[in-house]
């Protein structure tokens, strides 16, 4: 591995304008094919294998034409103090405004609240739910800006008017705000660890190139295979770290290459076929844990993990071929002020941070080792109280019309009005359809728990009945879970009755069955991903213990991290800091997206940590000397790398919406968590007290697994003899011109 990758980067290094060319145009290519493009739809979201899905997808095959993936909006009126939206002046501009509503682009109704009967009992609200043509995603400007006007319109004649539903979602994810602030402070990161704006601007430069290529290929082939505009979302947010992380240690281990005494050219082929191969692992390990997203069973998280682990892919091509060759280009302008100054690459022999804090981990490893396990342990503690779920509207800021059209509604029709179930009644076959419909609607009716239950409509054969019950319970709250498992017991009994079948779907519904299915996925996820990765550990490091220990310290700071989540988005605990209004249960996905992104992060940093010192200790240092040594030349580099992951991540925090910042706040944790606790504290206490135990392995083991000298052993020869003063200057020249 090691060789083979030594003459990818000489020859990149030598052959640079050819790959620089390359590398432009398949940029161009792919960017030229995604404009040609078909615009990618909207894919709609399933789970297959679970309750409420069957009862969507019945329901779309009983009532063609119809489906639940169109936009809607739930427009809803509040009279002012002592009146309410029965009088005439307020229902005349109840009236006013729903006709309005049913006129504007792309509405296919609007249904009048006093002929729904959709009024409170105390008269002060009532609510007109608008339908549209199109799902949310392909809702216009035009729509969503007609929709806008005359809610504001009618907020002038005195009724308080707020509006919910999928016609107001906004596109996408966050803004790019996030993805600006993350860049300036990985800029600021990279200047203070290299002191040279331009081996700043490398890892920068080659990382968006990377996530330009992968953004612009996923948008080309969108249409083809089916994927959504949210598909690349990990996709651009992984891209973008990796790509700076694996640009980095390439760029930092030429430098180290440079100090020793080596050429350029030499330097460059022995900084990819050593820092290079670390990449490869760590890459690896990253796509390894993305597509086992697959084992979950989402059909949109498995493409999303494949997109993610294609962009990671893009980013290990870019660190092995383009930054050789830019490198080529520029070999001394990535060098520090003072070497490009005075003309003298000198490696330093000063002890830096790195060095010393190795050295305080080795005198003292029992300590830092029972601290940082007692203290993950302790921040893991509150995911046991952990509890799933998607959090809708009530989640939202009170700032949003959202927000406060779900408090209205929850006030005036009961806080289960927001999370209707859906109960589809499948009586093909029976003598009578209504009646067995009838008899079905009646019993979820005396369920404790529902409040009321909506008259059923039934398709054009007749065979098949839709109707809604109202839980007496928030659609978060523990209880309505309790509910929906009720109504699914009872349904033996109750089919045994009357011939017919029935499901329970709606979202809430579905939140529920989604939430079970993750929790459920979850070990078996775990079991395939940290599986395959210490066996790829096995091979790289060739022992026993160090993938073991890998492992399990990820397990500590997902675990960690996942408590700290729990901390402040379901118990509440110092949530106002984050800007979170209200507390709730955690993202279902959240654990899994935890899991799949850290994970491969996390061995990121072991790779590029631990290959040095194994490195060291191939070479013939002490257990004690090789932690030192890998500290000494990667220390640095990990915690610049750690500091940009934990910057892009963090600057989703700052986003209003309450999933994005569970998001931002989770993975951001998690990363701090994992490389300053366990990288960099656990990792060489353990190794200190396994001494050259923890380099053992059966030799049996040792014999069955591939040798891939990721140590850059075969690149191993004497230290060059000092380069003439005359060579030297010559080979800084072009960087003080």
């Amino acid at each position: 591995m090691a060789t083979f990758l030594y003459r990818v980067g000489r020859l990149a290094f030598r052959r640079r304008w050819y790959v620089a060319l390359v590398w432009a145009a398949v940029l161009a290519a792919v960017g030229l094919g995604s404009l040609k493009a078909p615009a990618a739809g909207d894919e709609g979201f399933s789970m297959p294998g679970i309750e409420s899905q069957k009862a969507f997808d019945l329901m779309e095959q009983r009532f063609p034409g119809a489906t639940a993936d169109t936009a809607t909006a739930r427009v809803v009126f509040i009279a002012p103090s002592g009146e309410k939206v029965t009088a005439a002046g307020n229902r005349k501009a109840v009236e006013k405004t729903v006709a309005e509503l049913g006129d504007g682009p792309q509405v296919a109704s609007a249904v009048d609240p006093f002929r729904a009967q959709t009024v409170s009992e105390d008269g002060r609200t009532a609510f007109a739910t608008v339908t549209y043509k199109v799902g949310a995603n392909d809702l216009t400007d035009a729509g969503r800006g007609h929709l806008e006007r005359t809610l504001d319109q009618a907020r002038d004649s005195g009724l308080t008017v707020e509006a919910g539903g999928t016609a107001l979602a906004a596109e996408g994810g966050p803004g790019g705000a996030a993805e600006v602030i993350g860049v300036a402070i990985a800029a600021v990161v990279l200047l203070v660890t290299f002191g040279s704006l331009a081996a700043a601007g490398l890892p920068l430069l080659t990382a968006v190139v990377g996530v330009g290529v992968s953004m612009a290929t996923i948008l080309a082939l969108s249409s083809a295979l089916g994927l959504s505009t949210t598909t690349g979302t990990l996709a651009m947010m992984l891209g973008l770290a990796v790509g700076i992380d694996y640009a980095l240690f390439v760029v930092s281990r030429y430098r180290e290459e440079r100090a020793k005494g080596r050429r350029p050219q030499e330097a460059t082929a022995l900084a990819v076929g050593t820092a290079g191969s670390a990449v490869v692992f760590a890459g690896l390990t990253v796509v390894i844990a993305l597509a086992g997203l697959a084992v979950v069973g989402i059909p949109m998280l498995t493409k999303m993990g494949l997109a993610a682990a294609g962009a990671v892919v893009v980013a290990v091509l870019i660190a092995l071929t383009l930054v050789p060759a830019l490198l080529g280009f520029w070999p001394n302008a990535v060098l520090t002020r003072r070497a490009r100054r005075s003309g003298r690459i000198e490696e330093s022999t000063e002890a830096g941070a790195g060095t010393r804090w190795a050295r305080f981990v080795l005198r003292r490893p029992v300590p830092v080792l029972l601290l940082g396990v007692v203290g993950l342990g302790a921040l893991a503690l509150p995911a046991a109280d952990l509890q799933l779920g998607m959090p809708g509207d009530e989640a939202k800021p009170v700032s949003t019309t959202e927000r406060r059209a779900y408090d209205a509604l929850a006030d005036g029709f009961g806080p289960g009005f927001n999370g209707p179930l859906t109960v589809v009644v499948d009586a093909k076959g029976t003598a009578d359809p209504k009646a067995a419909a009838g008899t079905i609607a009646k019993e979820i009716g005396g369920t404790e728990g529902v409040v009321s239950v909506s008259p059923a409509r039934f398709n054009a054969a007749g065979d098949t009945a839709v109707f809604s019950a109202v839980p007496a319970t928030a659609p978060t709250d523990e209880k309505t879970k309790d509910l929906v498992t009720t109504i699914r017991d009872e349904r033996p009994g109750i089919e045994s009755g009357t011939g017919a079948t029935y499901e329970v779907t709606g979202t809430t519904a579905m939140n529920i069955d989604i939430a079970e299915k993750v929790q459920a996925a979850l070990i078996p996820y775990l079991v395939v991903v940290v599986g395959l990765a210490i066996v790829l550990l096995l091979v790289v490091f060739r022992s026993l213990l160090v993938p073991l220990k890998a492992a399990l310290g990820f397990l500590l700071s997902v675990l960690a991290s996942l408590g700290a989540v729990v901390v402040v988005f379901q118990q509440g605990h110092g949530a106002e800091l984050l800007g979170v209004e209200q507390t709730g249960p955690i993202m279902s996905l959240m654990p899994i997206f935890l899991v799949g992104i850290v994970f491969g992060l996390a061995m990121d940093y072991e790779v590029f940590l631990v290959s040095r010192m194994r490195e060291a200790h191939v070479h013939g240092e002490s257990p004690a000397q090789a932690v030192t040594s890998g500290f000494r030349h990667s220390a640095r580099v990990v915690v610049a790398a750690a500091l940009i992951m934990i910057a892009v991540f963090a600057g989703f925090i700052g986003e209003s919406d309450s999933m994005i910042k569970m998001i931002g706040f989770g993975l951001a944790s998690a990363v701090l968590l994992d490389a300053f606790v366990v990288r960099m504290a656990i990792v060489p206490a353990v190794l200190a007290l396994l001494g050259d135990k923890a380099w053992w392995l059966p030799k049996w083991l040792d014999r069955a697994l591939p040798r891939v000298d990721v140590e850059g052993e075969a690149l191993s020869r004497p230290e060059p003899e000092p380069e003439p003063a005359a060579d030297r200057a010559r080979d800084l020249e072009p960087a003080r011109t």
